[in-house]
C-alpha cells in the first residue's frame, strides 16, 4: 500500500528542508526525499559569510544545522533517488528508486550541478586533477600550481581558498573582468600568489595519468598557448536538477515558476537552484523554501476542502 502525504518535497537543501519546517509548523504531513548522504551544493563550501545570523561558518556546518532544525521539527526524511514525478490531478504520484510515494502537492527542491567546459581531457582527468570543488579536492595541491575557471562567486571564492593551500593559482576568465562582488575582488586581487589570466579560455586539458598541462586560447587574438599545471578548477556556472519534472522550464532546464513558486501545471511547486532566479544564494533559496511551503499548503487546503 502506498503512503499518501499531504507533501513531498524533492530535495533536503537549503530550500527543501526549509519548505520542510514551514510545511510542517502549517499542519501538512511532509516527506522529505533526498537522494544524497549530504545534500545541497552549500555543504562543499569552506566558509559562508553571507547568510544572515552566522558572520563565518563552514558550508557543512550551516547545511547540517538546516537538517537538525527540520528534524527537530518533526520533518521526516527518507533516501530516495527520485525518477519521475506523474500528475494524476488530484494527486501526485513521485517514482523513485525506493519505490511509489503519493502526495496532495510536491515541491522540487533538486538544485543544481556544475558545468561542464566540455572540452577535450576534462572527463578523462575527472578525480585526476580536475575538479569542481576546492573544498573537497583543495588539500590535494598543497604547493602545487592550479588554474580555476570563471570569474564568478564561486571561481573567485575557491581560488582565494586555493590560495591558502597552493602555491601558485591562476584564475583564467574568458572576460577582462570578474563578476564576483567587489569584496571577493579586493580579496583576490591583494592575493600575492593568485594570477588573473584575462580573455582567455581553456581548449584541451592534457597529461598521461594525471594533468599535467592545459591549453589556452586569448579570445581577442586568438594566440593558442601551452602552460604546465597540476590541477584545474571550473566554475563556469550550472545545470538544474529538473530532467524528473515535467513542468516548464528556460532552456537551460530551470523550471519557471510565477512569485508563489508554482510551477506550470498546478500543485507542483519549486524551490532554490533548479528554479529560474537572478540569484543562485543559500538565503534566497531559504526564502524560496518558505514561500513554496506556504503556497503548498493554500493549495492542498483547497483541495481537501474540494474533495
Amino acid at each position: 500500500m502506498i503512503n499518501m502525504y499531504d507533501l513531498i518535497i524533492i530535495g533536503g537543501g537549503p530550500a527543501g528542508m526549509t519548505a520542510a519546517i514551514y510545511a510542517v509548523r502549517y499542519g501538512l504531513n511532509t516527506l522529505v526525499l533526498e537522494k544524497n548522504v549530504v545534500p545541497g551544493q552549500i555543504a562543499t563550501a569552506d566558509r559562508v559569510e553571507n547568510y544572515p545570523g552566522f558572520p563565518s561558518i563552514s558550508g557543512m556546518e550551516l547545511m547540517n544545522k538546516f537538517r537538525e532544525h527540520a528534524e527537530h521539527t518533526g520533518v521526516k526524511i527518507q533516501n530516495a533517488d527520485v525518477k519521475t514525478v506523474k500528475d494524476e490531478d488530484d494527486k501526485k504520484v513521485v517514482v523513485t528508486d525506493n519505490g511509489d510515494f503519493e502526495a496532495i502537492a510536491v515541491i522540487v527542491a533538486t538544485g543544481a550541478n556544475p558545468r561542464r567546459l566540455g572540452v577535450p581531457g576534462e572527463d578523462k582527468f575527472l578525480t585526476k586533477g580536475v575538479s569542481y570543488c576546492a573544498t573537497c579536492d583543495g588539500p590535494f595541491y598543497s604547493g602545487l600550481n592550479v588554474i580555476v575557471v570563471g570569474g564568478g562567486e564561486s571561481a573567485v571564492t575557491d581560488a582565494l581558498i586555493l590560495s591558502d593551500i597552493a602555491e601558485k593559482v591562476y584564475v583564467v576568465h574568458r572576460r577582462d573582468e570578474l563578476r564576483a562582488c567587489s569584496l571577493l575582488q579586493k580579496r583576490a586581487f591583494d592575493k600575492e600568489n593568485i594570477t588573473f589570466i584575462w580573455d582567455t579560455v581553456v581548449q584541451e586539458i592534457k597529461g598521461s595519468d594525471l594533468v599535467e598541462r592545459v591549453v589556452l586560447k586569448n579570445t581577442k587574438t586568438n594566440e593558442l598557448t601551452e602552460m604546465e599545471i597540476d590541477g584545474i578548477f571550473i566554475y563556469v556556472g550550472i545545470n538544474p536538477n529538473t530532467s524528473m519534472v515535467d513542468v516548464e522550464k528556460q532552456d537551460a532546464g530551470f523550471i519557471v515558476t510565477d512569485d508563489k513558486m508554482e510551477c506550470s501545471v498546478p500543485g507542483i511547486f519549486a524551490a532554490g537552484d533548479c528554479r529560474r532566479t537572478s540569484m543562485w544564494q543559500v538565503v534566497t533559496a531559504v526564502s524560496d523554501g518558505a514561500v513554496a511551503a506556504m503556497s503548498a499548503h493554500e493549495y492542498i487546503t483547497s483541495v481537501k476542502f474540494d474533495s
